[in-house]
């Protein structure tokens, strides 16, 4: 059973961070559903959220890939309805 989650990532230093980030997110575009980021040029600080629909198992191991990265906070939400 699918569901939808919204990931939150916080990248301070976003310089050091980003390439890794979009490299994840490029390997799971299959789960992207939507994306939204705001660069926050001046704090050197980029907020980044991802909207994703799949299998628990497979948002779980994206969340944990985006957690692993360095200077990168990750939170998600998980909806409660399953999806067939």
């Amino acid at each position: 059973m699918k569901r939808i989650a919204i990931i939150a990532a916080i990248l301070d230093t976003p310089a050091k961070s980003q390439k890794s980030f979009n490299e994840i997110i490029s390997a799971n575009k299959h789960l992207v559903r939507g994306r939204m980021g705001i660069p926050f040029e001046q704090e050197e600080i980029a907020v980044v959220s991802v909207t994703v629909m799949g299998e628990m198992d497979e948002i779980n191991a994206l969340t944990g890939k985006l957690g692993k990265i360095e200077n990168v906070t990750i939170k998600t939400a998980i909806s409660n309805k399953q999806i067939d």
